[in-house]
């Protein structure tokens, strides 16, 4: 008998639990069907376990199947006929045969075994017996609450660590993320033990858990897989499947509802170790005048607590975070039900309040996170709700923007000392991205929101330029550092005039570092870091008194650098390497190509180039990259380079051969499509003209590019290569004839020549 499952999969009408609950039927009469053809003998049962036991299949989910027995039971040739059918049918079968002693005792010693059996349901054979498991299985689980109720709370902790955030996370495992299906089921288990959850039934999750299922019965669907994580590139599939018109709404959706979980998972597990806690003494209760409570880490208020009053929402939210305790939840319905009034502008007590609440660092974002689920975060700032679990969708970062924000503040807390006014650092950091919730360019709409809102909380002038400069400011560093000459003077002069001061300078420095590693592992880096102190060092000078050309380093090249020059001119034909950890300095008779050769020496050896730098006199040529890497063979590169630059390898068709051989790693980690695009800047520098390059990132693209600038008889002085996710933004400057480009036509020739060695592929 085979299984008939393609109408199902098919039906689009049938998802989440519709789907689920049909699919289990199918299935159950399928097996019923294989028993009975297989004759299965008294005193034997087959029993649904798991996810199949509660009827909560998606298409690729695990059939769960507990073949039990009592003993005497000849039951092994009905075993073998039985599960046969099933492996046949291509579903992956998670299958047991034993007594329900022998399956009591495995489930006293294995938590996965024993949290199935609480899902255990009669398919096929002895009622009775199927009955008894399904008993004593509950009835051993209750027996010893506490332990499993502490096992099972562990493991939800080692599951988040493990599989990360669904709200927040950039392809969010659906099951068994923070705030996914699994923690649902868990709540459950937990239940099952009899010790009191007393939060988790307060929170309804009936229509969160549906739009999790819903979303992982399309991606099966889709895949045809049995993986639960949304990745970027099923994201939009799974939306049209789902009818969201468009994968923003999914992912939102998602969020949403793994938000709700989470924070409902959070409130079941303080409750359930509060329970089988040991008894509090007395003297841990601190009953403050203002109302608020805390006891044993529970927040809650009194009776008299002022609930209209915004100072004591602001103190709730102080303490919470200071303690680390858990709010509880009527204390956050009564905060929520009164929804004190700020007045305009704020206190000084009010904002003081606001802004130490974000020095506190990662405590302040649980205590946000808590008041975010019942509005009280969007009723403080207003500006927040557009924000609110609003996807970023693409591999640079990995948080919503709401998330975001709240991690990067939590981050510039930790820089406090570097600056003279940490309110307004931490502010700014909640505040940089805020425009990101409405449409338009989320700087400039940013500008404008803070703008209001710093007024209304009360900051004067002075502070409130500030905090608008910061978000409009936001990308300057980072942008400049990675994307600029760092010793030519027009950078210098153009970031000392954008920032105005020394005050405002810092405030960019910390930011950019708060921003950027809250943003995600590929935003900061030590070379990123290296580059943006020096940038904020140099132009910290300009600002107290220095000329920018005094301020600029040592220039490129430098001591080292001439030297191998030198002995280059005096040993005519010398190929000379130079490898100090990532700096990697090449020198050699002066030809056109010989920058593109080495980068493509170095695409071959797997090298990521992070920035370049070149420089030709007196008939030698110097190529100086900057490179990531774990660890490289300097013998072997060195030989390649040779071979490389006289023209021994065969570089163009070896470069393209590799790409074409890793283009599948290259994945799409973006949601939107990315044209290249060029651009010309005789601004930026007083020597050389600026091209800079946005593409898709591929092997050798820098290999390429420096190649077509070379055939248009343009040489390259510095490159800047940074890259973000799957996406590059490479800055050249770049001189013909020792002079800028400002010919026309040689400039529309220079982006046609680009945008043809650019893959298109």
């Amino acid at each position: 008998m085979l299984l008939q499952r393609a109408d199902l999969l098919s039906d689009l009408s049938l998802s989440g639990s519709t789907f689920a609950s049909a699919y289990c039927k199918r299935l159950d009469e399928w097996v019923m069907g294989n028993a009975l053809d297989a004759d299965m003998p008294e005193g034997a049962a087959l029993v649904a376990v798991g996810g199949y036991g509660r009827c909560d299949m998606a298409p690729e989910s695990d059939l769960d199947i507990v073949l039990v027995y009592r003993d005497g039971v000849e039951i092994a040739d009905f075993a073998e006929q039985i599960w046969y059918p099933i492996w046949d049918s291509g579903l992956k079968l998670g299958h047991r045969v034993d007594t329900i002693d022998g399956l009591l005792a495995l489930a006293r010693v294995d938590l996965e075994t024993a949290t199935a059996l609480l899902s255990a349901r009669l398919i096929s054979g002895d009622e009775d017996l199927a009955l008894e498991l399904a008993i004593s299985a509950a009835e051993q689980w209750r027996a010893d609450a506490a332990a499993n109720a502490t096992l099972l709370s562990e493991r939800v902790d080692q599951r988040h660590d493990e599989f990360g955030e669904v709200a927040f996370g950039l392809g969010p495992d659906l099951k068994n993320g923070r705030g996914g299906l699994r923690d649902v089921q868990s709540l459950q288990w937990a239940e099952a033990t009899g010790v009191v959850a007393r939060a988790a039934s307060e929170i309804p999750l009936d229509g969160a858990y549906e739009v999790l299922l819903r979303a992982r019965v399309a991606l099966h669907r889709i895949t045809g897989r049995a993986g639960d994580r949304l990745m970027l590139d099923f994201q939009d599939d799974v939306a049209e499947a789902l009818g969201y018109d468009d994968a923003d709404l999914l992912m939102a959706d998602v969020a949403g509802a793994a938000r709700t979980i989470a924070w409902a998972s959070d409130a079941a597990w303080f409750w359930v170790a509060r329970s089988i806690e040991p008894r509090r003494r007395a003297s841990d209760r601190d009953h403050r005048p203002d109302g608020i409570v805390v006891d044993g880490g529970l927040l809650s208020l009194d009776d008299d607590a002022d609930t209209s009053d915004p100072q004591l929402l602001l103190d709730v939210a102080h303490v919470a975070a200071s303690r680390h305790c858990y709010i509880d939840q009527e204390a956050l319905e009564r905060l929520a039900t009164g929804a004190p009034e700020f007045p305009t502008p704020w206190t000084p007590e009010l904002r003081q309040r606001f802004t130490d609440l974000f020095r506190l660092g990662r405590p302040a974002i649980t205590v946000i996170e808590a008041f975010d689920q019942v509005g009280l975060m969007s009723h403080i700032l207003p500006e927040w709700e557009p924000c609110r679990s609003k996807p970023q969708r693409n591999a640079y970062h990995r948080f919503t923007v709401d998330r975001h924000l709240l991690e990067a503040a939590a981050e510039a807390a930790a820089f406090a000392d570097r600056v003279d006014r940490a309110d307004l650092l931490v502010l700014g950091a909640l505040l940089h991205d805020i425009g990101k919730g409405y449409p338009g360019d989320h700087t400039v709409v940013g500008v404008e929101l803070i703008g209001e809102i710093a007024p209304r909380m009360g900051f004067d002038e002075h502070d409130s330029a500030l905090l608008v400069d910061m978000c409009r400011h936001h990308l300057l560093l980072p942008d400049v550092a990675t994307r600029r000459d760092l010793d030519d003077l027009g950078t210098i002069s153009f970031v000392a005039k954008e920032t105005a001061s020394v005050e405002l300078l810092d405030l960019l420095g910390a930011l950019t570092e708060a921003d950027s590693v809250a943003t995600g592992p590929s935003a900061w880096n030590s070379s990123k870091a290296e580059l943006v102190r020096t940038l904020v060092d140099r132009v910290r000078e300009v600002h107290l008194g220095a000329r920018p050309k005094e301020v600029v380093g040592r220039g490129f090249p430098g001591t080292v650098e001439r030297d191998l020059m030198s002995r280059a001119r005096s040993t005519p034909g010398e190929f000379l390497v130079d490898i100090a950890g990532s700096t990697i300095t090449v020198v050699q008779n002066d030809r056109p190509g010989a920058f593109s050769r080495v980068a493509g020496v170095l695409t071959l050896s797997g090298l990521d180039i992070v920035s370049a730098a070149a420089h030709t006199e007196g008939g030698v040529a110097l190529s100086q990259f900057i490179v990531h890497h774990d660890q490289f063979d300097v013998a072997r590169l060195e030989e390649q380079m040779i071979l490389g630059t006289s023209g021994r390898i065969a570089l163009e068709a070896r470069v393209t051969d590799r790409r074409h051989t890793y283009a599948r790693s290259f994945k799409r980690t973006s949601a939107s499509a990315m044209s290249p695009r060029v651009t010309f800047d005789n601004e930026a520098s007083a020597s050389a003209t600026v091209i800079e390059v946005s593409c898709r990132d591929t092997i050798g693209l820098l290999y390429r590019i420096s190649r077509a600038l070379s055939e248009m008889g343009i040489a390259i002085s510095t490159a800047r290569i940074q890259t973000i996710g799957d996406a590059v933004i490479d800055a050249f400057y770049v001189t013909s004839n020792s002079e800028k480009i400002t010919d026309a036509n040689h400039l529309a020739e220079t982006e046609r020549a680009i945008l043809y060695a650019i893959p298109k592929s």
